[in-house]
Parts: structure tokens; C-alpha cells; sequence
């Protein structure tokens, strides 16, 4: 993979931009028929993840198509079923998930790092498989990725974060305690497969050290597997404005008006922020 040529980024971005319209079409066709579309971006720290939601949802309607991405779960919550929290976003009909990690971290992180107990764990493996035949029978899409990230690649992209202020923040303990715990989340992942790969709902493996190529994969994989079809829309026509009835806008002196710092800015050429890591 690694002597792999990364995805040139002109091409990238005329094709993601192709993709990002399907994905607009395939929004209305949930929005017509009342489908329910669930998304899982599972993988290890710094796989990518983030950035390709990012790309999938960036011109979907956001009241339709919304990211879960969970906190950890208050102490009310760790005595709830398992499942219970994450029902609660579940789409409705013509609506789109995006869950930006799932229950499946029970079967990553909080197994390796010991924030669930053995039985709880093995429970999870055992209801999972039956939790999601349940969703599936419910009528509801349901698609997993695995974003897959090698332990060289991960690292680089650590070190980037590190000195990012920009991206500082998606850095933590726990995510940099998995540098040292590589194989555990190796063997978790693959026991994870083991038991929660079922035909009705198959783990999707996004191989991601190229962040363009997965992002094109993993959006052209998406959009092959719903069965939408291009909606015509109605043709809108603006009406005319009717004519005054005399209204006199507010004087802007009673109103607070934030200040016009955009006349101080200079001519001088600023360079956009560009993702290292891209």
C-alpha cells in the first residue's frame, strides 16, 4: 500500500464533486420513498474517518442527514442497555445517520483499554448480531466501514496533529496510548469481524492511508449499494415582490452592529489552510 501513488488531487476533486451531486440525489430519493439510512465509520485513530463524513455530508440538507458523534456515556447511561443511546438517533423515515463511531466501541476501545467488564463484553458480541437482523427486519439500510490505516501511516499522521493547532484537538490520551497498543487493537478488531460480519450487514474494509482514494472508494461503495433513483424535482419560479405599504426600516444607530473588521484586512495573499495529512 505504501508504494501505492497516491490519488492526484485534481483528479480527486472533480470526482468527489461528481460523487457529492449522487449523494444529493440519493439524499432525495430517501427524503421521497421514507427510507432510513444508517452510515457506521468505525477504524483505528486517525483512519480517516472524520474527513471522509466530512465529504459525505457536506451538501446533504443537515436536518435530514445529520453525524452522530457521541460523548462518553454519563453514569445514568452506563447502567441503561447498551444499545439504548444509540437508538435514540436512529433515523426516521427519509432521514440519513452518519455515526461517527458506534457501538462498536465497545468492541475497540473499550475493550482494550478496560472501560467495560468481560461479560459485558462478550454479551455485546453476542446481541450485536441479533440488534442489527432487528434493524434490518425494521426495513432500515444499514452499511458498515472499516476505515484501515497502516501502523506507519497512523504514526505520521500523529506526528502531524502534534504540531497542528489546527487539528490539535482530535488528539487525546486514550489516542495516543493506541500507538502502544497496536496488536491489541489488532486482535479486537479481528475477533470484532469474528462475530458481527453477518451477511445481512457486512463489514465494508476502506483501506485509507491514501485519504483521497478512500474517501472516492468509500462514497462510490455507498452509493452502488442504495438502490436510489434520480428524483425530478418541481421547477421553481421566484414570485414577484409586491409593491411597499411604506415600511421604514430601524435606524441602524438603536441597532448593535458587529464591527467591520472586514475593512482592515489587508490585500496581502493568505495562503488557505490546507490538511497536511491530504
Amino acid at each position: 500500500m505504501g508504494s501505492q501513488k497516491k490519488m492526484k488531487k485534481g483528479v480527486y476533486e472533480a470526482e468527489l464533486l461528481r460523487l457529492q451531486q449522487e449523494l444529493v440525489d440519493m439524499q432525495q430519493w430517501i427524503k421521497e420513498t421514507g427510507q432510513r439510512l444508517v452510515v457506521i465509520f468505525e477504524g483505528r485513530d486517525a483512519a480517516g474517518k472524520g474527513g471522509a463524513i466530512k465529504r459525505v455530508s457536506e451538501y446533504l440538507n443537515p436536518r435530514a442527514a445529520q453525524i452522530v458523534a457521541l460523548p462518553a456515556p454519563t453514569e445514568r447511561q452506563k447502567t441503561q442497555w447498551y444499545f439504548q443511546r444509540y437508538v435514540e438517533h436512529l433515523p426516521a423515515a427519509g432521514e440519513i445517520r452518519l455515526f461517527d463511531r458506534s457501538w462498536y466501541n465497545r468492541a475497540g476501545v473499550e475493550r482494550v483499554m478496560g472501560y467495560c467488564s468481560a461479560e459485558e463484553y462478550r454479551r455485546f458480541l453476542r446481541q450485536t448480531p441479533i440488534f442489527e437482523r432487528m434493524l434490518i427486519e425494521d426495513g432500515i439500510m444499514l452499511r458498515k466501514y472499516w476505515f484501515s490505516v497502516s501502523d506507519h501511516e497512523q504514526l505520521k499522521r500523529f506526528e502531524s496533529r502534534l504540531t497542528d493547532p489546527m487539528r490539535r484537538w482530535k488528539l487525546s490520551p486514550t489516542d495516543l496510548e493506541s500507538l502502544t497498543r497496536w496488536e491489541e487493537y489488532s486482535r479486537a478488531k479481528d475477533d470484532m469481524f469474528v462475530h458481527t460480519d453477518i451477511p445481512e450487514a457486512r463489514w465494508n474494509v476502506v483501506e485509507s492511508d491514501d485519504k483521497r482514494a478512500a474517501r472516492i472508494n468509500m462514497i462510490a461503495h455507498l452509493l452502488h449499494s442504495v438502490p436510489y433513483e434520480h428524483i425530478e424535482q418541481p421547477k421553481l419560479k421566484l414570485p414577484k415582490r409586491p409593491p411597499s405599504t411604506g415600511y421604514q426600516r430601524t435606524d441602524r444607530s438603536l441597532q448593535l452592529e458587529v464591527p467591520d473588521h472586514a475593512s482592515t484586512v489587508g490585500e496581502e495573499a493568505h495562503s488557505p489552510y490546507e490538511d497536511p495529512e491530504d
